[in-house]
C-alpha cells in the first residue's frame, strides 16, 4: 500500500486532500514540513501532499525545502477550502469568546471573527486546534477547521463557510523521490523547474528572452534568497506545456547558458481548476 505523508493532524484540509487523491493509501501526519520532505526523501514508495500557495492568502512558505529536496512534482490539485466554526455539541455562537486556528485560517475569517467579536488565538494548524477543542470541553472556546475534523474530534459546525470569500482554493503538490513524467500527448501540461543565475548584471532580462521568443507562457516566477544570503537567489518557475515540447526545450536551452543551477521539479497535468 502507498504511505503519503502530510503536515498536520488527522482532519486538517491537507489530509482530506489526500482522501479526495488518493482513498486507500496509507495516510499518515507529520509534525512539521521538513519532516514530511525528509520521510519521502528516504523512502522512494512513499509520496507527500504539500500545500503551495492559496488563492487568497498566497505562498504558504515552502519554497526553501523545494530547493533542498528536489523532490520530484507529480501532479497538482486544487483543494476547496471551506471553514467551519466548530464547537463542543450544543454550543451557541453567543457562548464562545475564543477561537483557534492556523494564521492563515483566522485571517480567512476575519469578518465573521469580527462581527462576533471573538478573540483569535493563532496556532500551528487547523485540526490541531480542533483536537485542543475537544479535549478542552470549554464552551467559550472554539476552532476554525474543516467538516473533516469536526467528525475526527466529534465536535459540531456551529457555522459553515464562514470565510470572507467563496471559491478559496489551496494549490497542493504530491511530491516524491522517484522521477516519473507523463507521455506527451494532446493534453495541458505544466514543467516546474528552479534555477539560479550567474552572477552578472542583467542576468534576469537576458534568461526570460526565450521564453518570450519561443511564445511559452510562464504561468509562475519567484526569487528566495539562498539560505543564509541576501545576494544569491533561486528563482522557482511554472510554465505552461509539456517538456518533450519543442518550444519548451529551446527556451529551458536558452534559460540553460544563463544559469549556474538548473533542475527540472517535474511534468504534470495541469489541474482541470485551472479553466475555471
Amino acid at each position: 500500500m502507498n504511505k503519503i505523508y502530510f503536515q498536520g493532524t488527522f482532519g486538517a484540509y491537507s489530509h482530506l486532500a489526500a482522501l479526495s487523491i488518493s482513498p486507500k493509501a496509507e495516510i499518515l501526519p507529520c509534525k512539521t514540513f521538513d519532516e514530511c520532505f525528509l520521510k519521502a526523501s528516504k523512502d522512494p514508495n512513499s509520496k507527500i501532499i504539500i500545500p503551495e500557495s492559496n488563492r487568497i492568502t498566497g505562498n504558504i512558505g515552502i519554497e526553501y525545502l523545494i530547493f533542498e529536496y528536489r523532490l520530484n512534482i507529480y501532479s497538482e490539485y486544487f483543494q476547496k477550502v471551506e471553514h467551519n466554526l466548530l464547537g463542543i455539541p450544543g454550543t451557541k455562537i453567543s457562548d464562545i469568546r475564543d477561537v483557534y486556528s492556523h494564521g492563515q485560517a483566522l485571517s480567512q475569517c476575519s469578518k465573521f471573527i469580527k462581527s462576533n467579536n471573538l478573540v483569535e488565538h493563532v496556532r500551528a494548524d487547523t485540526a490541531g486546534s480542533a483536537e485542543m477543542i475537544s479535549k478542552d470541553k470549554d464552551n467559550k472556546k472554539a476552532a476554525i477547521a474543516s467538516s473533516l475534523s469536526a467528525k475526527t474530534y466529534g465536535l459540531e459546525i456551529i457555522k459553515k463557510n464562514i470565510e470572507n470569500e467563496n471559491g478559496n482554493l489551496t494549490r497542493f503538490l504530491i511530491m516524491g523521490k522517484n522521477i516519473s513524467q507523463p507521455e506527451f500527448e494532446k493534453k495541458k501540461y505544466i514543467t516546474s523547474f528552479l534555477f539560479k543565475l550567474k552572477s552578472k548584471p542583467a542576468a534576469l532580462y537576458q534568461s526570460l528572452g526565450g521564453f518570450a521568443i519561443n511564445g511559452v507562457n510562464l504561468t509562475k516566477l519567484q526569487s528566495y534568497p539562498e539560505k543564509n544570503s541576501f545576494d544569491s537567489f533561486f528563482f522557482l518557475c511554472d510554465l505552461d506545456g509539456h517538456i518533450e515540447d519543442q518550444k519548451v526545450q529551446k527556451s529551458l536551452e536558452e534559460l540553460g547558458l544563463h544559469c549556474q543551477d538548473f533542475h527540472v521539479l517535474g511534468v504534470f497535468e495541469a489541474d482541470k481548476q485551472r479553466e475555471k
